[in-house]
């Protein structure tokens, strides 16, 4: 099923289309790895499920990367004192960006532990599940009307995600979580990207974050961001025990540097990926990127591939494939540059 969904695609758009120079492939196939990468990553940096460093700290040593970046792409093209000044214009931008850095704030960190408690083949497979809520989203808050062929393709992900989890209390790594909690914490961190992307597509993009500079935003994001992580950091340091590990020791974990690179790397390739390409292939990207995992984490991690696991990954990429190729109608909205902003990860 998913080959005839690949045909149809490549019936409809060319590879010309699709990808309509090579920098375009480099940052598809960039997209995929970085995006596998830091799965993989996190999975290796811990011992038997626990991390020996603090994860708050590494999101926002994270964060305060993309914010450099951010700064130099804006600085490119601008001078460095028009910051202050559009600022003074769009401080009320600044003040909204709260809401979604909040949620991502929390979906970050969520990650951290999600990717504790499930492989990674079951984590990236739950993931997908953000699919039926911003689905369910659409059809009561914003009053689209899904079709057939995209309730079908809500009710395959469903299955596909209820075949993963057949069995899998016996599969939950840490005890000390149970499988309603841990099915909670994903649920939680899955809701948290749906609303903060709810947010910035129909709130911002109608209000006064319009006509601000793409990369101006992405400042706003992160700073706002980097605040939230510090508030989190202040409270987990205070209820900490004072044997704790050393801040310091995150810039000796060579591991934890490859973390922050990648995701700071993933922020970057993600902006361009939107910007440069069609949003279907994003969903292509995901697909491809589900098949790879299960076989990087058998390669590296010792996870089977059993047959539970490629049924599941066979029909939830089905279902993400047929989903995007029959997107939902959406109200007009102005077109701004703010597609090109940067994703949170």
């Amino acid at each position: 099923m998913l080959a005839i969904s690949s045909l149809t695609m490549w019936k409809s758009n060319n590879w010309a289309s699709l990808f309509p120079t090579k920098t375009s492939f480099i940052v598809f196939v960039l997209y995929i790895a970085l995006s596998m990468n830091h799965g993989l990553l996190v999975k290796l940096s811990q011992e038997k499920g626990i991390y020996n460093y603090n994860i708050v700290s590494v999101i926002i040593l994270t964060e305060v990367t993309k914010l450099v970046i951010s700064f130099f792409l804006f600085c490119k093209d601008n001078p460095l004192r028009s910051i202050i000044d559009q600022t003074r214009q769009n401080y009320t931008v600044l003040v909204l960006y709260m809401v979604p850095a909040f949620l991502y704030c929390l979906y970050n960190n969520l990650a951290f532990v999600n990717l504790s408690i499930f492989d990674p083949t079951t984590y990236f497979i739950l993931l997908q599940l953000r699919v039926i809520l911003t689905g369910v989203v659409y059809q009561c808050l914003f009053k689209k009307d899904l079709s057939k062929i995209q309730w079908l393709s809500l009710v395959l992900l469903t299955i596909g995600c209820i075949i993963k989890e057949l069995k899998m209390e016996g599969n939950i790594q840490q005890q000390s979580y149970s499988f309603f909690i841990s099915i909670l914490l994903m649920l939680t961190q899955i809701l948290c990207s749906c609303l903060a992307g709810v947010y910035n597509e129909y709130l911002l993009k109608k209000g006064q974050g319009i006509n601000v500079n793409v990369y101006l935003q992405n400042i706003y994001m992160y700073t706002d961001s980097i605040i939230c992580n510090l508030l989190l950091w202040i409270t987990f340091k205070h209820n900490e025990n004072k044997s704790s590990v050393s801040e310091t020791d995150i810039f000796k974990n060579y591991m934890v540097m490859f973390i922050v690179i990648n995701s700071a790397m993933y922020g970057v390739v993600t902006s361009l990926l939107l910007h440069s390409l069609n949003s279907i292939i994003k969903v292509f990207a995901t697909a491809i990127e589900l098949v790879l995992i299960a076989v990087l984490s058998w390669v590296f991690l010792g996870y089977p591939i059993t047959l539970q696991t490629a049924a599941a990954v066979c029909i939830v990429s089905c279902s993400v494939v047929v989903y995007a190729i029959h997107p939902i109608t959406k109200s007009t909205i102005p077109t701004t540059n703010y597609k090109k902003n940067m994703t949170n990860i």
